[in-house]
């Protein structure tokens, strides 16, 4: 939907596949992106161009967890006539619904939770705007991203466990990082549904609960980090979440394929 030339405003801290796309893809196409800290709602008026056709921006994001004031970053976008993209897959619609506060466009990957199985590999965007429906449908058709329907099926399964599902991560996460928080050799944890999370209350406003996925500062650096993966038991050193595994990994030394 976007052209040679359009500019985007991004939020510094997204999913790093996301980052790649951006960055060694669309960067190819002359779209020209900048990326700020959205916790600041002033930087994204700030960065905004005569030619921002997008904001695009995670809450909370990955894998730092901050949490951006989506209301008011709808607002700032419609006053300059600019569509809203927020990528709500750590949250699912069961436990926040980026539409309702004003987004035009809702990005999930379906693999995580809204699946819940670690068996699809699909994405999917929700609209309530008619104008944009109809160019997305135009662009999926030209395009031929339609998923197999033994995928939709899986998919499908899975949905109708969403609510249990969610309820029960959002549960035992927080017990999680209620006891890493008072563990001698955390540092701190990022968790948006406990109050020490820096936007906790913005976060209980526009948020009914978290999901299973938060991250966490050891005491010490990089070796103590791999002494600690290297000593799990419970959960698998692996990538991915939303699915019924425990995973834990250590986004630094996440592998970077060439482009």
């Amino acid at each position: 939907m976007l052209s040679s030339g359009d500019h985007i405003v991004i939020g510094d801290d997204i999913y790093g596949g996301t980052n790649r796309l951006l960055n060694q893809v669309m960067a190819r196409f002359n779209i020209k992106m900048t990326f700020t800290d959205l916790t600041n709602i002033s930087n994204l008026e700030k960065s905004i161009e005569p030619n921002t056709k997008l904001v695009w921006l995670e809450s909370p994001t990955n894998p730092t967890m901050k949490v951006v004031d989506i209301k008011a970053a709808a607002a700032i976008a419609k006053k300059h006539n600019i569509l809203l993209v927020v990528d709500n897959t750590f949250l699912t619609p069961y436990l926040q619904r980026p539409l309702d506060l004003g987004a035009d466009l809702t990005i999930y990957s379906i693999s995580k939770y809204m699946n819940g199985h670690g068996d699809v590999i699909m994405g999917s965007i929700a609209t309530n705007n008619e104008e944009i429906y109809q160019k997305l449908k135009f662009l999926q058709n030209a395009m031929g991203i339609i998923p197999a329907p033994f995928d939709c099926y899986q998919v499908n399964r899975g949905l109708k466990t969403l609510a249990l599902r969610m309820q029960k991560h959002n549960e035992n996460c927080r017990l999680v990082g209620e006891f890493l928080e008072r563990h001698s050799k955390v540092e701190k944890v990022l968790h948006p549904g406990l109050p020490s999370h820096p936007q906790y209350e913005l976060f209980k406003k526009q948020a009914s609960g978290h999901s299973g996925t938060f991250s966490m500062y050891l005491k010490g650096g990089l070796e103590e980090s791999r002494t600690f993966l290297k000593a799990v038991k419970v959960f698998t050193l692996a990538e991915s979440l939303g699915g019924y595994e425990s995973l834990i990994e250590l986004p630094f030394q996440t592998i970077k394929l060439p482009c």
